[in-house]
């Protein structure tokens, strides 16, 4: 089969993003069940028009790598209708790998942190993205596999970019659930509320693009309760809607501490350990956050049920 004339997905979807958002303001302001913030909305759009200039001029940087390992493919898959949706579920799956790996390692979060920096949740934050994305070489580590298994590249951009189209709807608060099998086999609002959210219990979690069964198989799935209203943001919050600072903030981050380094092990945790790293553990990251709020958690518990802690665990505490 000759290879199709693909059309972008993201343009197609242009119109629809503007009708959605529309929609859901005016919902908004009818309803109450759904915030905007004017300077926060706009800040938003603003990220999303730097990071569609930003493909254009950068985008060129991954193109040409894939066309080059493309010569090396282990097979010649084509253009079959299978191989679509054979593509369409394996570039899922490298998504929650590559998602995974923003949140845990700073050099990439110093990128995908612009996408969690509004405090606000609606349609306007999907389009809160960054604009170095190609510069930081992400796509060389998780986007060549596809190609280098033997999708073609037209097939594995175009897969890419539905991919980015479905993940656009679930950034609301308008939608509450879903019907169940739908919110255990896809990515849904209610799943995705808690991958922004910067509550002890959900961060780090609901890494998945489409299919939430990703997280399910890898551990880092959990579910959204009613009882604990999603917080967003991120950790420390921006307190500004400056686009320049916004885009840039983490980085000049980064900068800072590699300066003050002391040692390669420093320079190396700095820019590859996990956002929130220090040499003496001052900074909070996940990890101490999650650990900090279970031993709240366990000490609450502790309290109502009037039982005494093990010596060892107060000696230790």
């Amino acid at each position: 089969m000759d290879a199709p004339e693909l059309p972008d997905p993201i343009l197609f979807a242009i119109p629809a993003f503007v009708a959605l958002i529309v929609a859901e303001m005016i919902y908004a302001r009818v309803t109450g069940r759904a915030k905007f913030e004017p300077r926060d909305s706009a800040a938003s759009l603003v990220m999303g028009l730097g990071n569609t200039v930003s493909g254009i001029i950068l985008g060129g940087v991954a193109l040409t790598w894939f066309v080059f390992i493309e010569q090396y493919a282990l097979f010649d898959i084509g253009w079959a209708w299978w191989a679509f949706a054979v593509c369409f579920v394996l570039d899922d799956f490298v998504y929650y790998w590559a998602h995974r790996f923003a949140h845990t390692v700073r050099w990439w979060w110093a990128d995908h942190v612009v996408h969690h920096s509004s405090q606000h949740y609606n349609l306007t934050t999907a389009l809160r993205q960054p604009w170095l994305s190609p510069l930081t070489l992400k796509f060389i580590l998780f986007g060549s596999w596809l190609v280098l298994i033997g999708f073609p590249v037209a097939m594995v951009a175009f897969v890419g970019a539905l991919n980015l189209v479905y993940q656009f709807w679930i950034h609301t608060e308008t939608v509450r659930r879903l019907p169940a099998p739908i919110e255990a086999v896809f990515n849904t609002p209610s799943h995705h509320r808690v991958h922004h959210a910067i509550n002890p219990r959900y961060l780090d979690r609901n890494f998945a693009g489409v299919f939430i069964i990703w997280d399910k198989m890898f551990g880092s799935f959990e579910p959204e309760r009613d009882d604990e209203p999603c917080r967003y943001g991120i950790v420390r919050q921006l307190g500004t809607h400056n686009p320049l600072k916004i885009c840039l903030h983490e980085w000049v981050g980064i900068v800072k501490d590699v300066r003050s380094a002391r040692s390669i092990r420093e320079v190396l945790g700095y820019w590859l350990g996990p956002p929130g790293w220090s040499p003496d553990g001052s900074r909070d990251c996940s990890k101490t956050l999650k650990k900090r709020w279970m031993e709240q958690r366990r000490a609450a518990d502790e309290a109502q049920t009037g039982i005494e802690p093990p010596v060892q665990i107060r000696a230790a505490e």
